[in-house]
């Protein structure tokens, strides 16, 4: 299963989608956003393109009465899960918070295969020992709105191979 990871589009609903549509042009079945959606008009653009969005709501909250009440009517297209989400995708253990230091602590536990988190707004892609003796991946895409970074960023990830490739935008 592919997927595609995003954070931080701050409103930059056009740039949302557009990592959205490429990612399901490569065979995305789903999104996880890492936080700082802040409005319900940013993910409209998106949901049209009919991947399941997996949302967190990060520092900069916007409406989330709003995003709730968009969820409910979504028929699954939008799960909003709040301050983080445990998921679990492809067989796949996957945690999805806003912030990279609590990533870092959820990655170190071992529970997950997969941590992935935003914030900073500097993708990054590593692999993580954690206290069971083994690895997990913790993944940042950036901003996929492109603010105070020098590209807008996302990640494609392939959930069967562990892989995650870093993808820029045209803005």
């Amino acid at each position: 299963m592919k997927i595609c990871i995003v954070s931080d589009s701050h409103d930059r609903g056009p740039l949302l989608a557009q990592a959205v549509e490429a990612a399901k042009a490569e065979g995305a079945e789903a999104v996880i956003h890492c936080g700082d959606l802040i409005g319900v008009n940013t993910v409209k653009a998106s949901l049209k393109l009919g991947l399941p969005l997996h949302v967190i709501h990060g520092n900069n909250l916007g409406d989330l009465v709003a995003l709730a009440r968009v969820a409910c009517h979504s028929d699954g297209l939008l799960n909003y899960h709040g301050r983080d989400a445990s998921l679990e995708l492809a067989g796949r253990r996957v945690f999805v918070t806003h912030y990279p230091h609590y990533g870092h602590a959820m990655a170190c536990t071992g529970d997950y295969d997969l941590v992935c988190c935003g914030h900073s707004h500097a993708p990054e892609v590593r692999q993580q020992e954690h206290v069971k003796g083994g690895r997990t991946w913790l993944v940042n895409p950036g901003t996929v709105a492109g603010l105070g970074a020098p590209a807008a960023t996302w990640i494609l990830g392939d959930l069967a191979a562990m892989g995650f490739q870093l993808r820029t935008l045209a803005v």
